[in-house]
């Protein structure tokens, strides 16, 4: 019966589509906005030694310690959304919205700066892992309910804003898991938030801990932007 009901709720989610969740229009106004523009990686780069690696890290490898996620190799449409929904509030994050309102981090020109140098930054080496007794578990749930939106090998995808869910820290992960489940997070589907709270603590820890330890880069075309970068 429980899985009837998840295979109802990704059917739902897949039917609806990326843009079905209440987005707001000054959000989705930015996000446009941001991702036309031509990005200049050398200035993200600035930006980010600035205003975010005292918290991600140098090399944005984010910090297992403090659930602080790795940011390197991460989707340009994905970061670039997260920097419009924190600017909106529509994500919450005390800390980030303090990011984003410093007017050098404030505009979508930074965004699509800092989403460009991170996107080519190289992914995270070594990530934290969980115990490793349940990716079993995890490896099963992730093939039949999440590989469709995220991809075979959770490299994730720029169209949907689906972000890669490789290179990440344990912690993190499971982190983000529980709290969509709990619906901490108001920039995800319905759908999504509905499924996640379907699975049990096991369940949770499982995926987190699979996901883990998918690393290295992404097997994906590569694109050519407008300023002349390559995007994963």
């Amino acid at each position: 019966m429980l899985n009837g009901m998840r295979h109802a709720i990704v059917v739902m989610a897949l039917a609806a589509g990326p843009w079905a969740y209440a987005e707001p229009e000054k959000a989705e106004e930015l996000v446009g906005t941001a991702l036309d523009l031509d990005a200049h990686v050398d200035q993200g780069r600035v930006l980010y030694l600035a205003q975010c690696a005292p918290c991600h890290g140098d090399n944005a490898q984010g910090d297992a310690g403090k659930s602080i996620p790795s940011l390197a190799g991460q989707r340009r449409s994905y970061l670039v959304k997260q920097f419009a929904d924190f600017s909106q509030h529509d994500r919450t994050a005390t800390e980030m919205h303090a990011v984003v309102a410093r007017p050098a981090v404030s505009e979508p020109q930074a965004w699509a700066d800092l989403a460009s140098y991170l996107n080519g930054l190289p992914p995270l080496p070594v990530s934290q892992v969980g115990s490793g007794e349940l990716t079993s578990l995890g490896e099963a749930s992730y093939r039949q309910w999440c590989s469709s939106c995220h991809e075979e090998d959770a490299r994730g995808d720029d169209e949907g804003f689906v972000p890669s869910l490789r290179n990440q820290h344990y912690s993190y992960l499971l982190g983000e898991i529980r709290g969509i489940a709990e619906d901490h997070r108001r920039n995800v589907e319905p759908d999504l938030i509905r499924f996640l709270a379907s699975l049990d603590a096991k369940e949770m820890q499982g995926l987190a801990d699979y996901l883990s330890r998918k690393g290295g880069p992404v097997r994906d075309r590569a694109r050519l932007l407008n300023d002349g970068t390559i995007s994963q």
